[in-house]
């Protein structure tokens, strides 16, 4: 059982705890933070194969002829390029062109649409869509009825014509399929939070417990290893993408956290689009940055202050060490002026150490396509 009644449990809760996963609490959920280490599992995921539970994040549907333009509305990216089975990342904002959250959508059919939100998010997210639906469209939350699992790695292509069996051809990167292994209704997408290739796929509750030991049977010749939050950080922050909550939050848009890429300033009107245009042509007053730590010092944290040339000029949004690179990184909100190469340091504990601001992402290389 849960150590705290309070968090909320995923059907796969007592998989994780019969494998030794050590639990935590993230984001109102009792999650495994790590089973056999967190650096092995980092370095199963970017020389093999790992698995994640995510079915803390949520799932929404919407659905009508009209879908498309309201979602449009209310997200940066353009929906409208997406071509049946295809998905993206996207932003939904305040009226200030702050972060409400980031998620993917995926074009179910011709006006089906699929979003995968963040599990902390979840009840707020569906109470901004719903107080800002149009008529005839129709928004579902089935958070509650869906399952989920991430499989991560350079061999997860292989793993997948293993566990299809030649019932299905693997979707492209960012692209979704709907199909029925074992009279189980599954979505796979072909998308991850590693920078390695992966697929993440969604069931029914009900059968979440065999989906995770078919993928761990299937995934043995793989060198599969069940993974916990832990490595999901390690692995995102190498890659520098973004942690809402902590790099992405309604005080910061897409601009400032570099995201520009993601935001489309060519629809004629979505919420926060003004402030996002002013920032993009007057370029904003401060950035995410990346940066390395320099030399033996400790990990970073969140909340550390980042100083240079004796005065401080931001404070660390995410920190830690990278398994990968062998030293401490991290992401922090810096004026726009920080280039990288820039010296800084890093307070922590009272302590200032040296580091050094870096181009994005850390690490290069990845299967990801």
């Amino acid at each position: 059982m849960s150590a705290d009644a309070t968090l909320k449990t995923t059907p796969l809760h007592a998989e994780h705890v019969r494998l030794g996963g050590k639990m935590i609490g993230f984001g109102g959920w009792d999650m495994p933070v790590q089973y056999a280490g967190i650096i092995a599992e980092h370095h199963a995921v970017r020389t093999a194969l790992g698995v994640f539970d995510i079915s803390h994040m949520g799932q929404f549907f919407a659905r009508g002829n009209g879908a498309a333009a309201w979602l449009n509305r209310m997200l940066t990216n353009n929906v409208e390029k997406l071509a049946i089975g295809g998905g993206q990342y996207t932003l939904m904002l305040n009226e200030r062109g702050g972060v409400i959250d980031d998620l993917i959508i995926y074009r179910i059919c011709d006006h089906e649409w699929l979003l995968v939100v963040n599990a902390a998010k979840i009840d707020e997210d569906f109470a901004w869509l719903s107080a800002h639906l149009d008529d005839g469209v129709i928004l579902e939350n089935q958070s509650d009825s869906h399952a989920g699992l991430a499989v991560q790695g350079p061999r997860a292509a292989a793993w997948f014509d293993a566990f299809v069996a030649g019932k299905c051809v693997a979707p492209t990167r960012n692209a979704i399929v709907r199909l029925e292994l074992d009279g189980v209704p599954l979505y796979i997408a072909r998308t991850g939070y590693t920078g390695e290739d992966g697929f993440e796929i969604f069931c029914p509750s009900a059968s979440a417990v065999k989906l995770f030991n078919e993928v761990l049977t299937t995934g043995a010749a793989f060198g599969i290893q069940p993974c916990g939050l832990g490595a999901r950080d390690t692995l995102r922050m190498e890659m520098c993408y973004p942690l809402n909550g902590n790099d992405l939050s309604p005080d910061h848009t897409p601009i400032e956290a570099g995201l520009g890429f993601f935001v489309d300033l060519s629809k004629p009107d979505f919420t926060g689009r003004a402030v996002l245009a002013e920032q993009k042509a007057s370029g904003p007053a401060r950035k995410l940055v990346a940066f390395k730590m320099v030399g033996a010092t400790p990990p970073p944290r969140s909340h550390y202050g980042v100083w240079n040339e004796g005065a401080q000029i931001g404070e660390t949004c995410s920190g830690g060490l990278s398994p990968t690179l062998g030293c401490g990184i991290g992401l922090a909100y810096l004026p726009a002026s920080v280039t990288p190469g820039t010296a800084i340091e890093i307070d922590i504990r009272g302590r200032r150490f040296p580091a050094v601001v870096e181009k994005k992402p850390l690490h290069r290389g990845g299967s990801a396509g």
